[in-house]
């Protein structure tokens, strides 16, 4: 799997000024995987939740669309080999500030309210998210207001 990570970053982005290293893959990666989970937590993916998962990636790494689409692709195939979230929310701990934490998580609420509704499965499963990458309930709050629009 990694040699794939590092196969896609060197031929894909070899024209952009991407962060080389390769735990900056493995970050794109792990955001990408979750974001996958939460469009599909309700047990159904709408076509607007697959559009704010693709818009957050080309905004939050910089990529153009068929990057995105290739790293969505080894997302999914790394979220079939994983045991858990744990491996991903990790990846991210390590990698990000605490406002890029926040931020990823305003991006996943936006993927939730994508589709016009959020249900239980999608509310607990950003909770479980929030706790596993220690963002507070304050942080936690506004990143879903702001994700809501207000």
């Amino acid at each position: 799997m990694l040699d794939a990570i590092r196969d896609f970053f060197r031929h894909s982005l070899a024209t952009r000024e991407a962060d080389p290293s390769e735990d900056a893959h493995r970050l794109q990666l792990a955001t990408a995987a979750l974001m996958l989970e939460m469009s599909r937590v309700d047990g159904e993916v709408a076509e607007a939740e697959e559009q704010a998962m693709r818009t957050a990636l080309e905004e939050r790494f910089g990529l153009d669309r068929a990057a995105v689409e290739a790293l969505l692709a080894l997302a999914e195939s790394e979220a079939r080999e994983s045991a858990g979230d744990y491996a991903f929310t990790s990846l991210i701990n390590k990698g990000f500030s605490a406002e890029e934490k926040v931020r990823v998580i305003e991006y996943m609420w936006q993927i939730a309210y994508a589709d016009g509704h959020v249900d239980a499965h999608e509310n607990h499963f950003m909770r479980k998210l929030a706790d596993l990458l220690y963002i507070s309930r304050a942080d936690y709050a506004a990143a879903k207001k702001r994700a809501r629009g207000g």
